[in-house]
């Protein structure tokens, strides 16, 4: 299975661009459980100021998930920016713990680009199990996993993510999977990515 969307950003009236800026990652955790707290930092980052490359071979993160191999790519066009980060081989068995499923990834990818008055990205995203994903994914499609204390989720996913600053500046992030924990509280807390991208037209960050 494969799946494919693309999310364009645009800033109406918007003034000359000046030198764009963005950055991708391969992957990244941030997670609190049984009073352990595991944090990866952006794996395998670049940014169009250099470094314009990175990879990783992965690794386990104690228990709480597997990262395989990644890598990223990023550079300026004349005035347009590009950031692009690839993942395979993904595994996290925290929800274990609490009677939830094992999840993984074969593989993923996320990419953004600038335009002149704004950004657009894509994600791509191959055989996931542990929860049910449709053939084509919208825009931040959400997927509850139930089980949690007093009708709680243990977790959401949200594949093919997009977040934007309101009000909207041009810019925008892009994850093709986020993985949070317990989002209303619980055992343990945190975030899961997989394949982030980051353009801003005007090099506002």
């Amino acid at each position: 299975m494969l799946a494919v969307m693309t999310l364009a950003v645009p800033l109406l009236g918007a003034a000359a661009p000046v030198t764009s800026t963005g950055w991708a990652s391969s992957g990244s955790a941030d997670v609190t459980t049984d009073n352990e707290h595991i944090v990866t930092g952006e794996l395998a980052k670049c940014t169009v100021d250099g470094p314009y490359k990175g990879w990783t071979q992965g690794g386990a993160t104690g228990d709480i998930a597997v990262f395989g191999a990644g890598s990223t790519g990023c550079g300026r066009s004349g005035e347009v920016s590009i950031a692009q980060a690839s993942g395979r081989r993904f595994r996290t068995t925290v929800l274990q713990r609490y009677g939830g499923p094992v999840l993984t990834v074969r593989t993923y990818s996320a990419k953004c680009a600038t335009t002149a008055t704004g950004s657009g990205g894509e994600v791509a995203i191959g055989a996931v199990e542990g929860v049910t994903v449709p053939e084509q994914i919208p825009p931040n499609h959400r997927i509850v996993i139930p089980g949690g204390a007093a009708g709680t989720a243990l977790a959401t996913v949200i594949l093919n993510e997009t977040v934007t600053p309101q009000p909207p500046d041009g810019s925008l992030v892009t994850h093709a999977l986020h993985i949070k924990l317990f989002p209303q509280g619980g055992p343990a807390s945190g975030d899961i990515y997989l394949g982030t991208a980051f353009c801003d037209p005007f090099g506002k960050r």
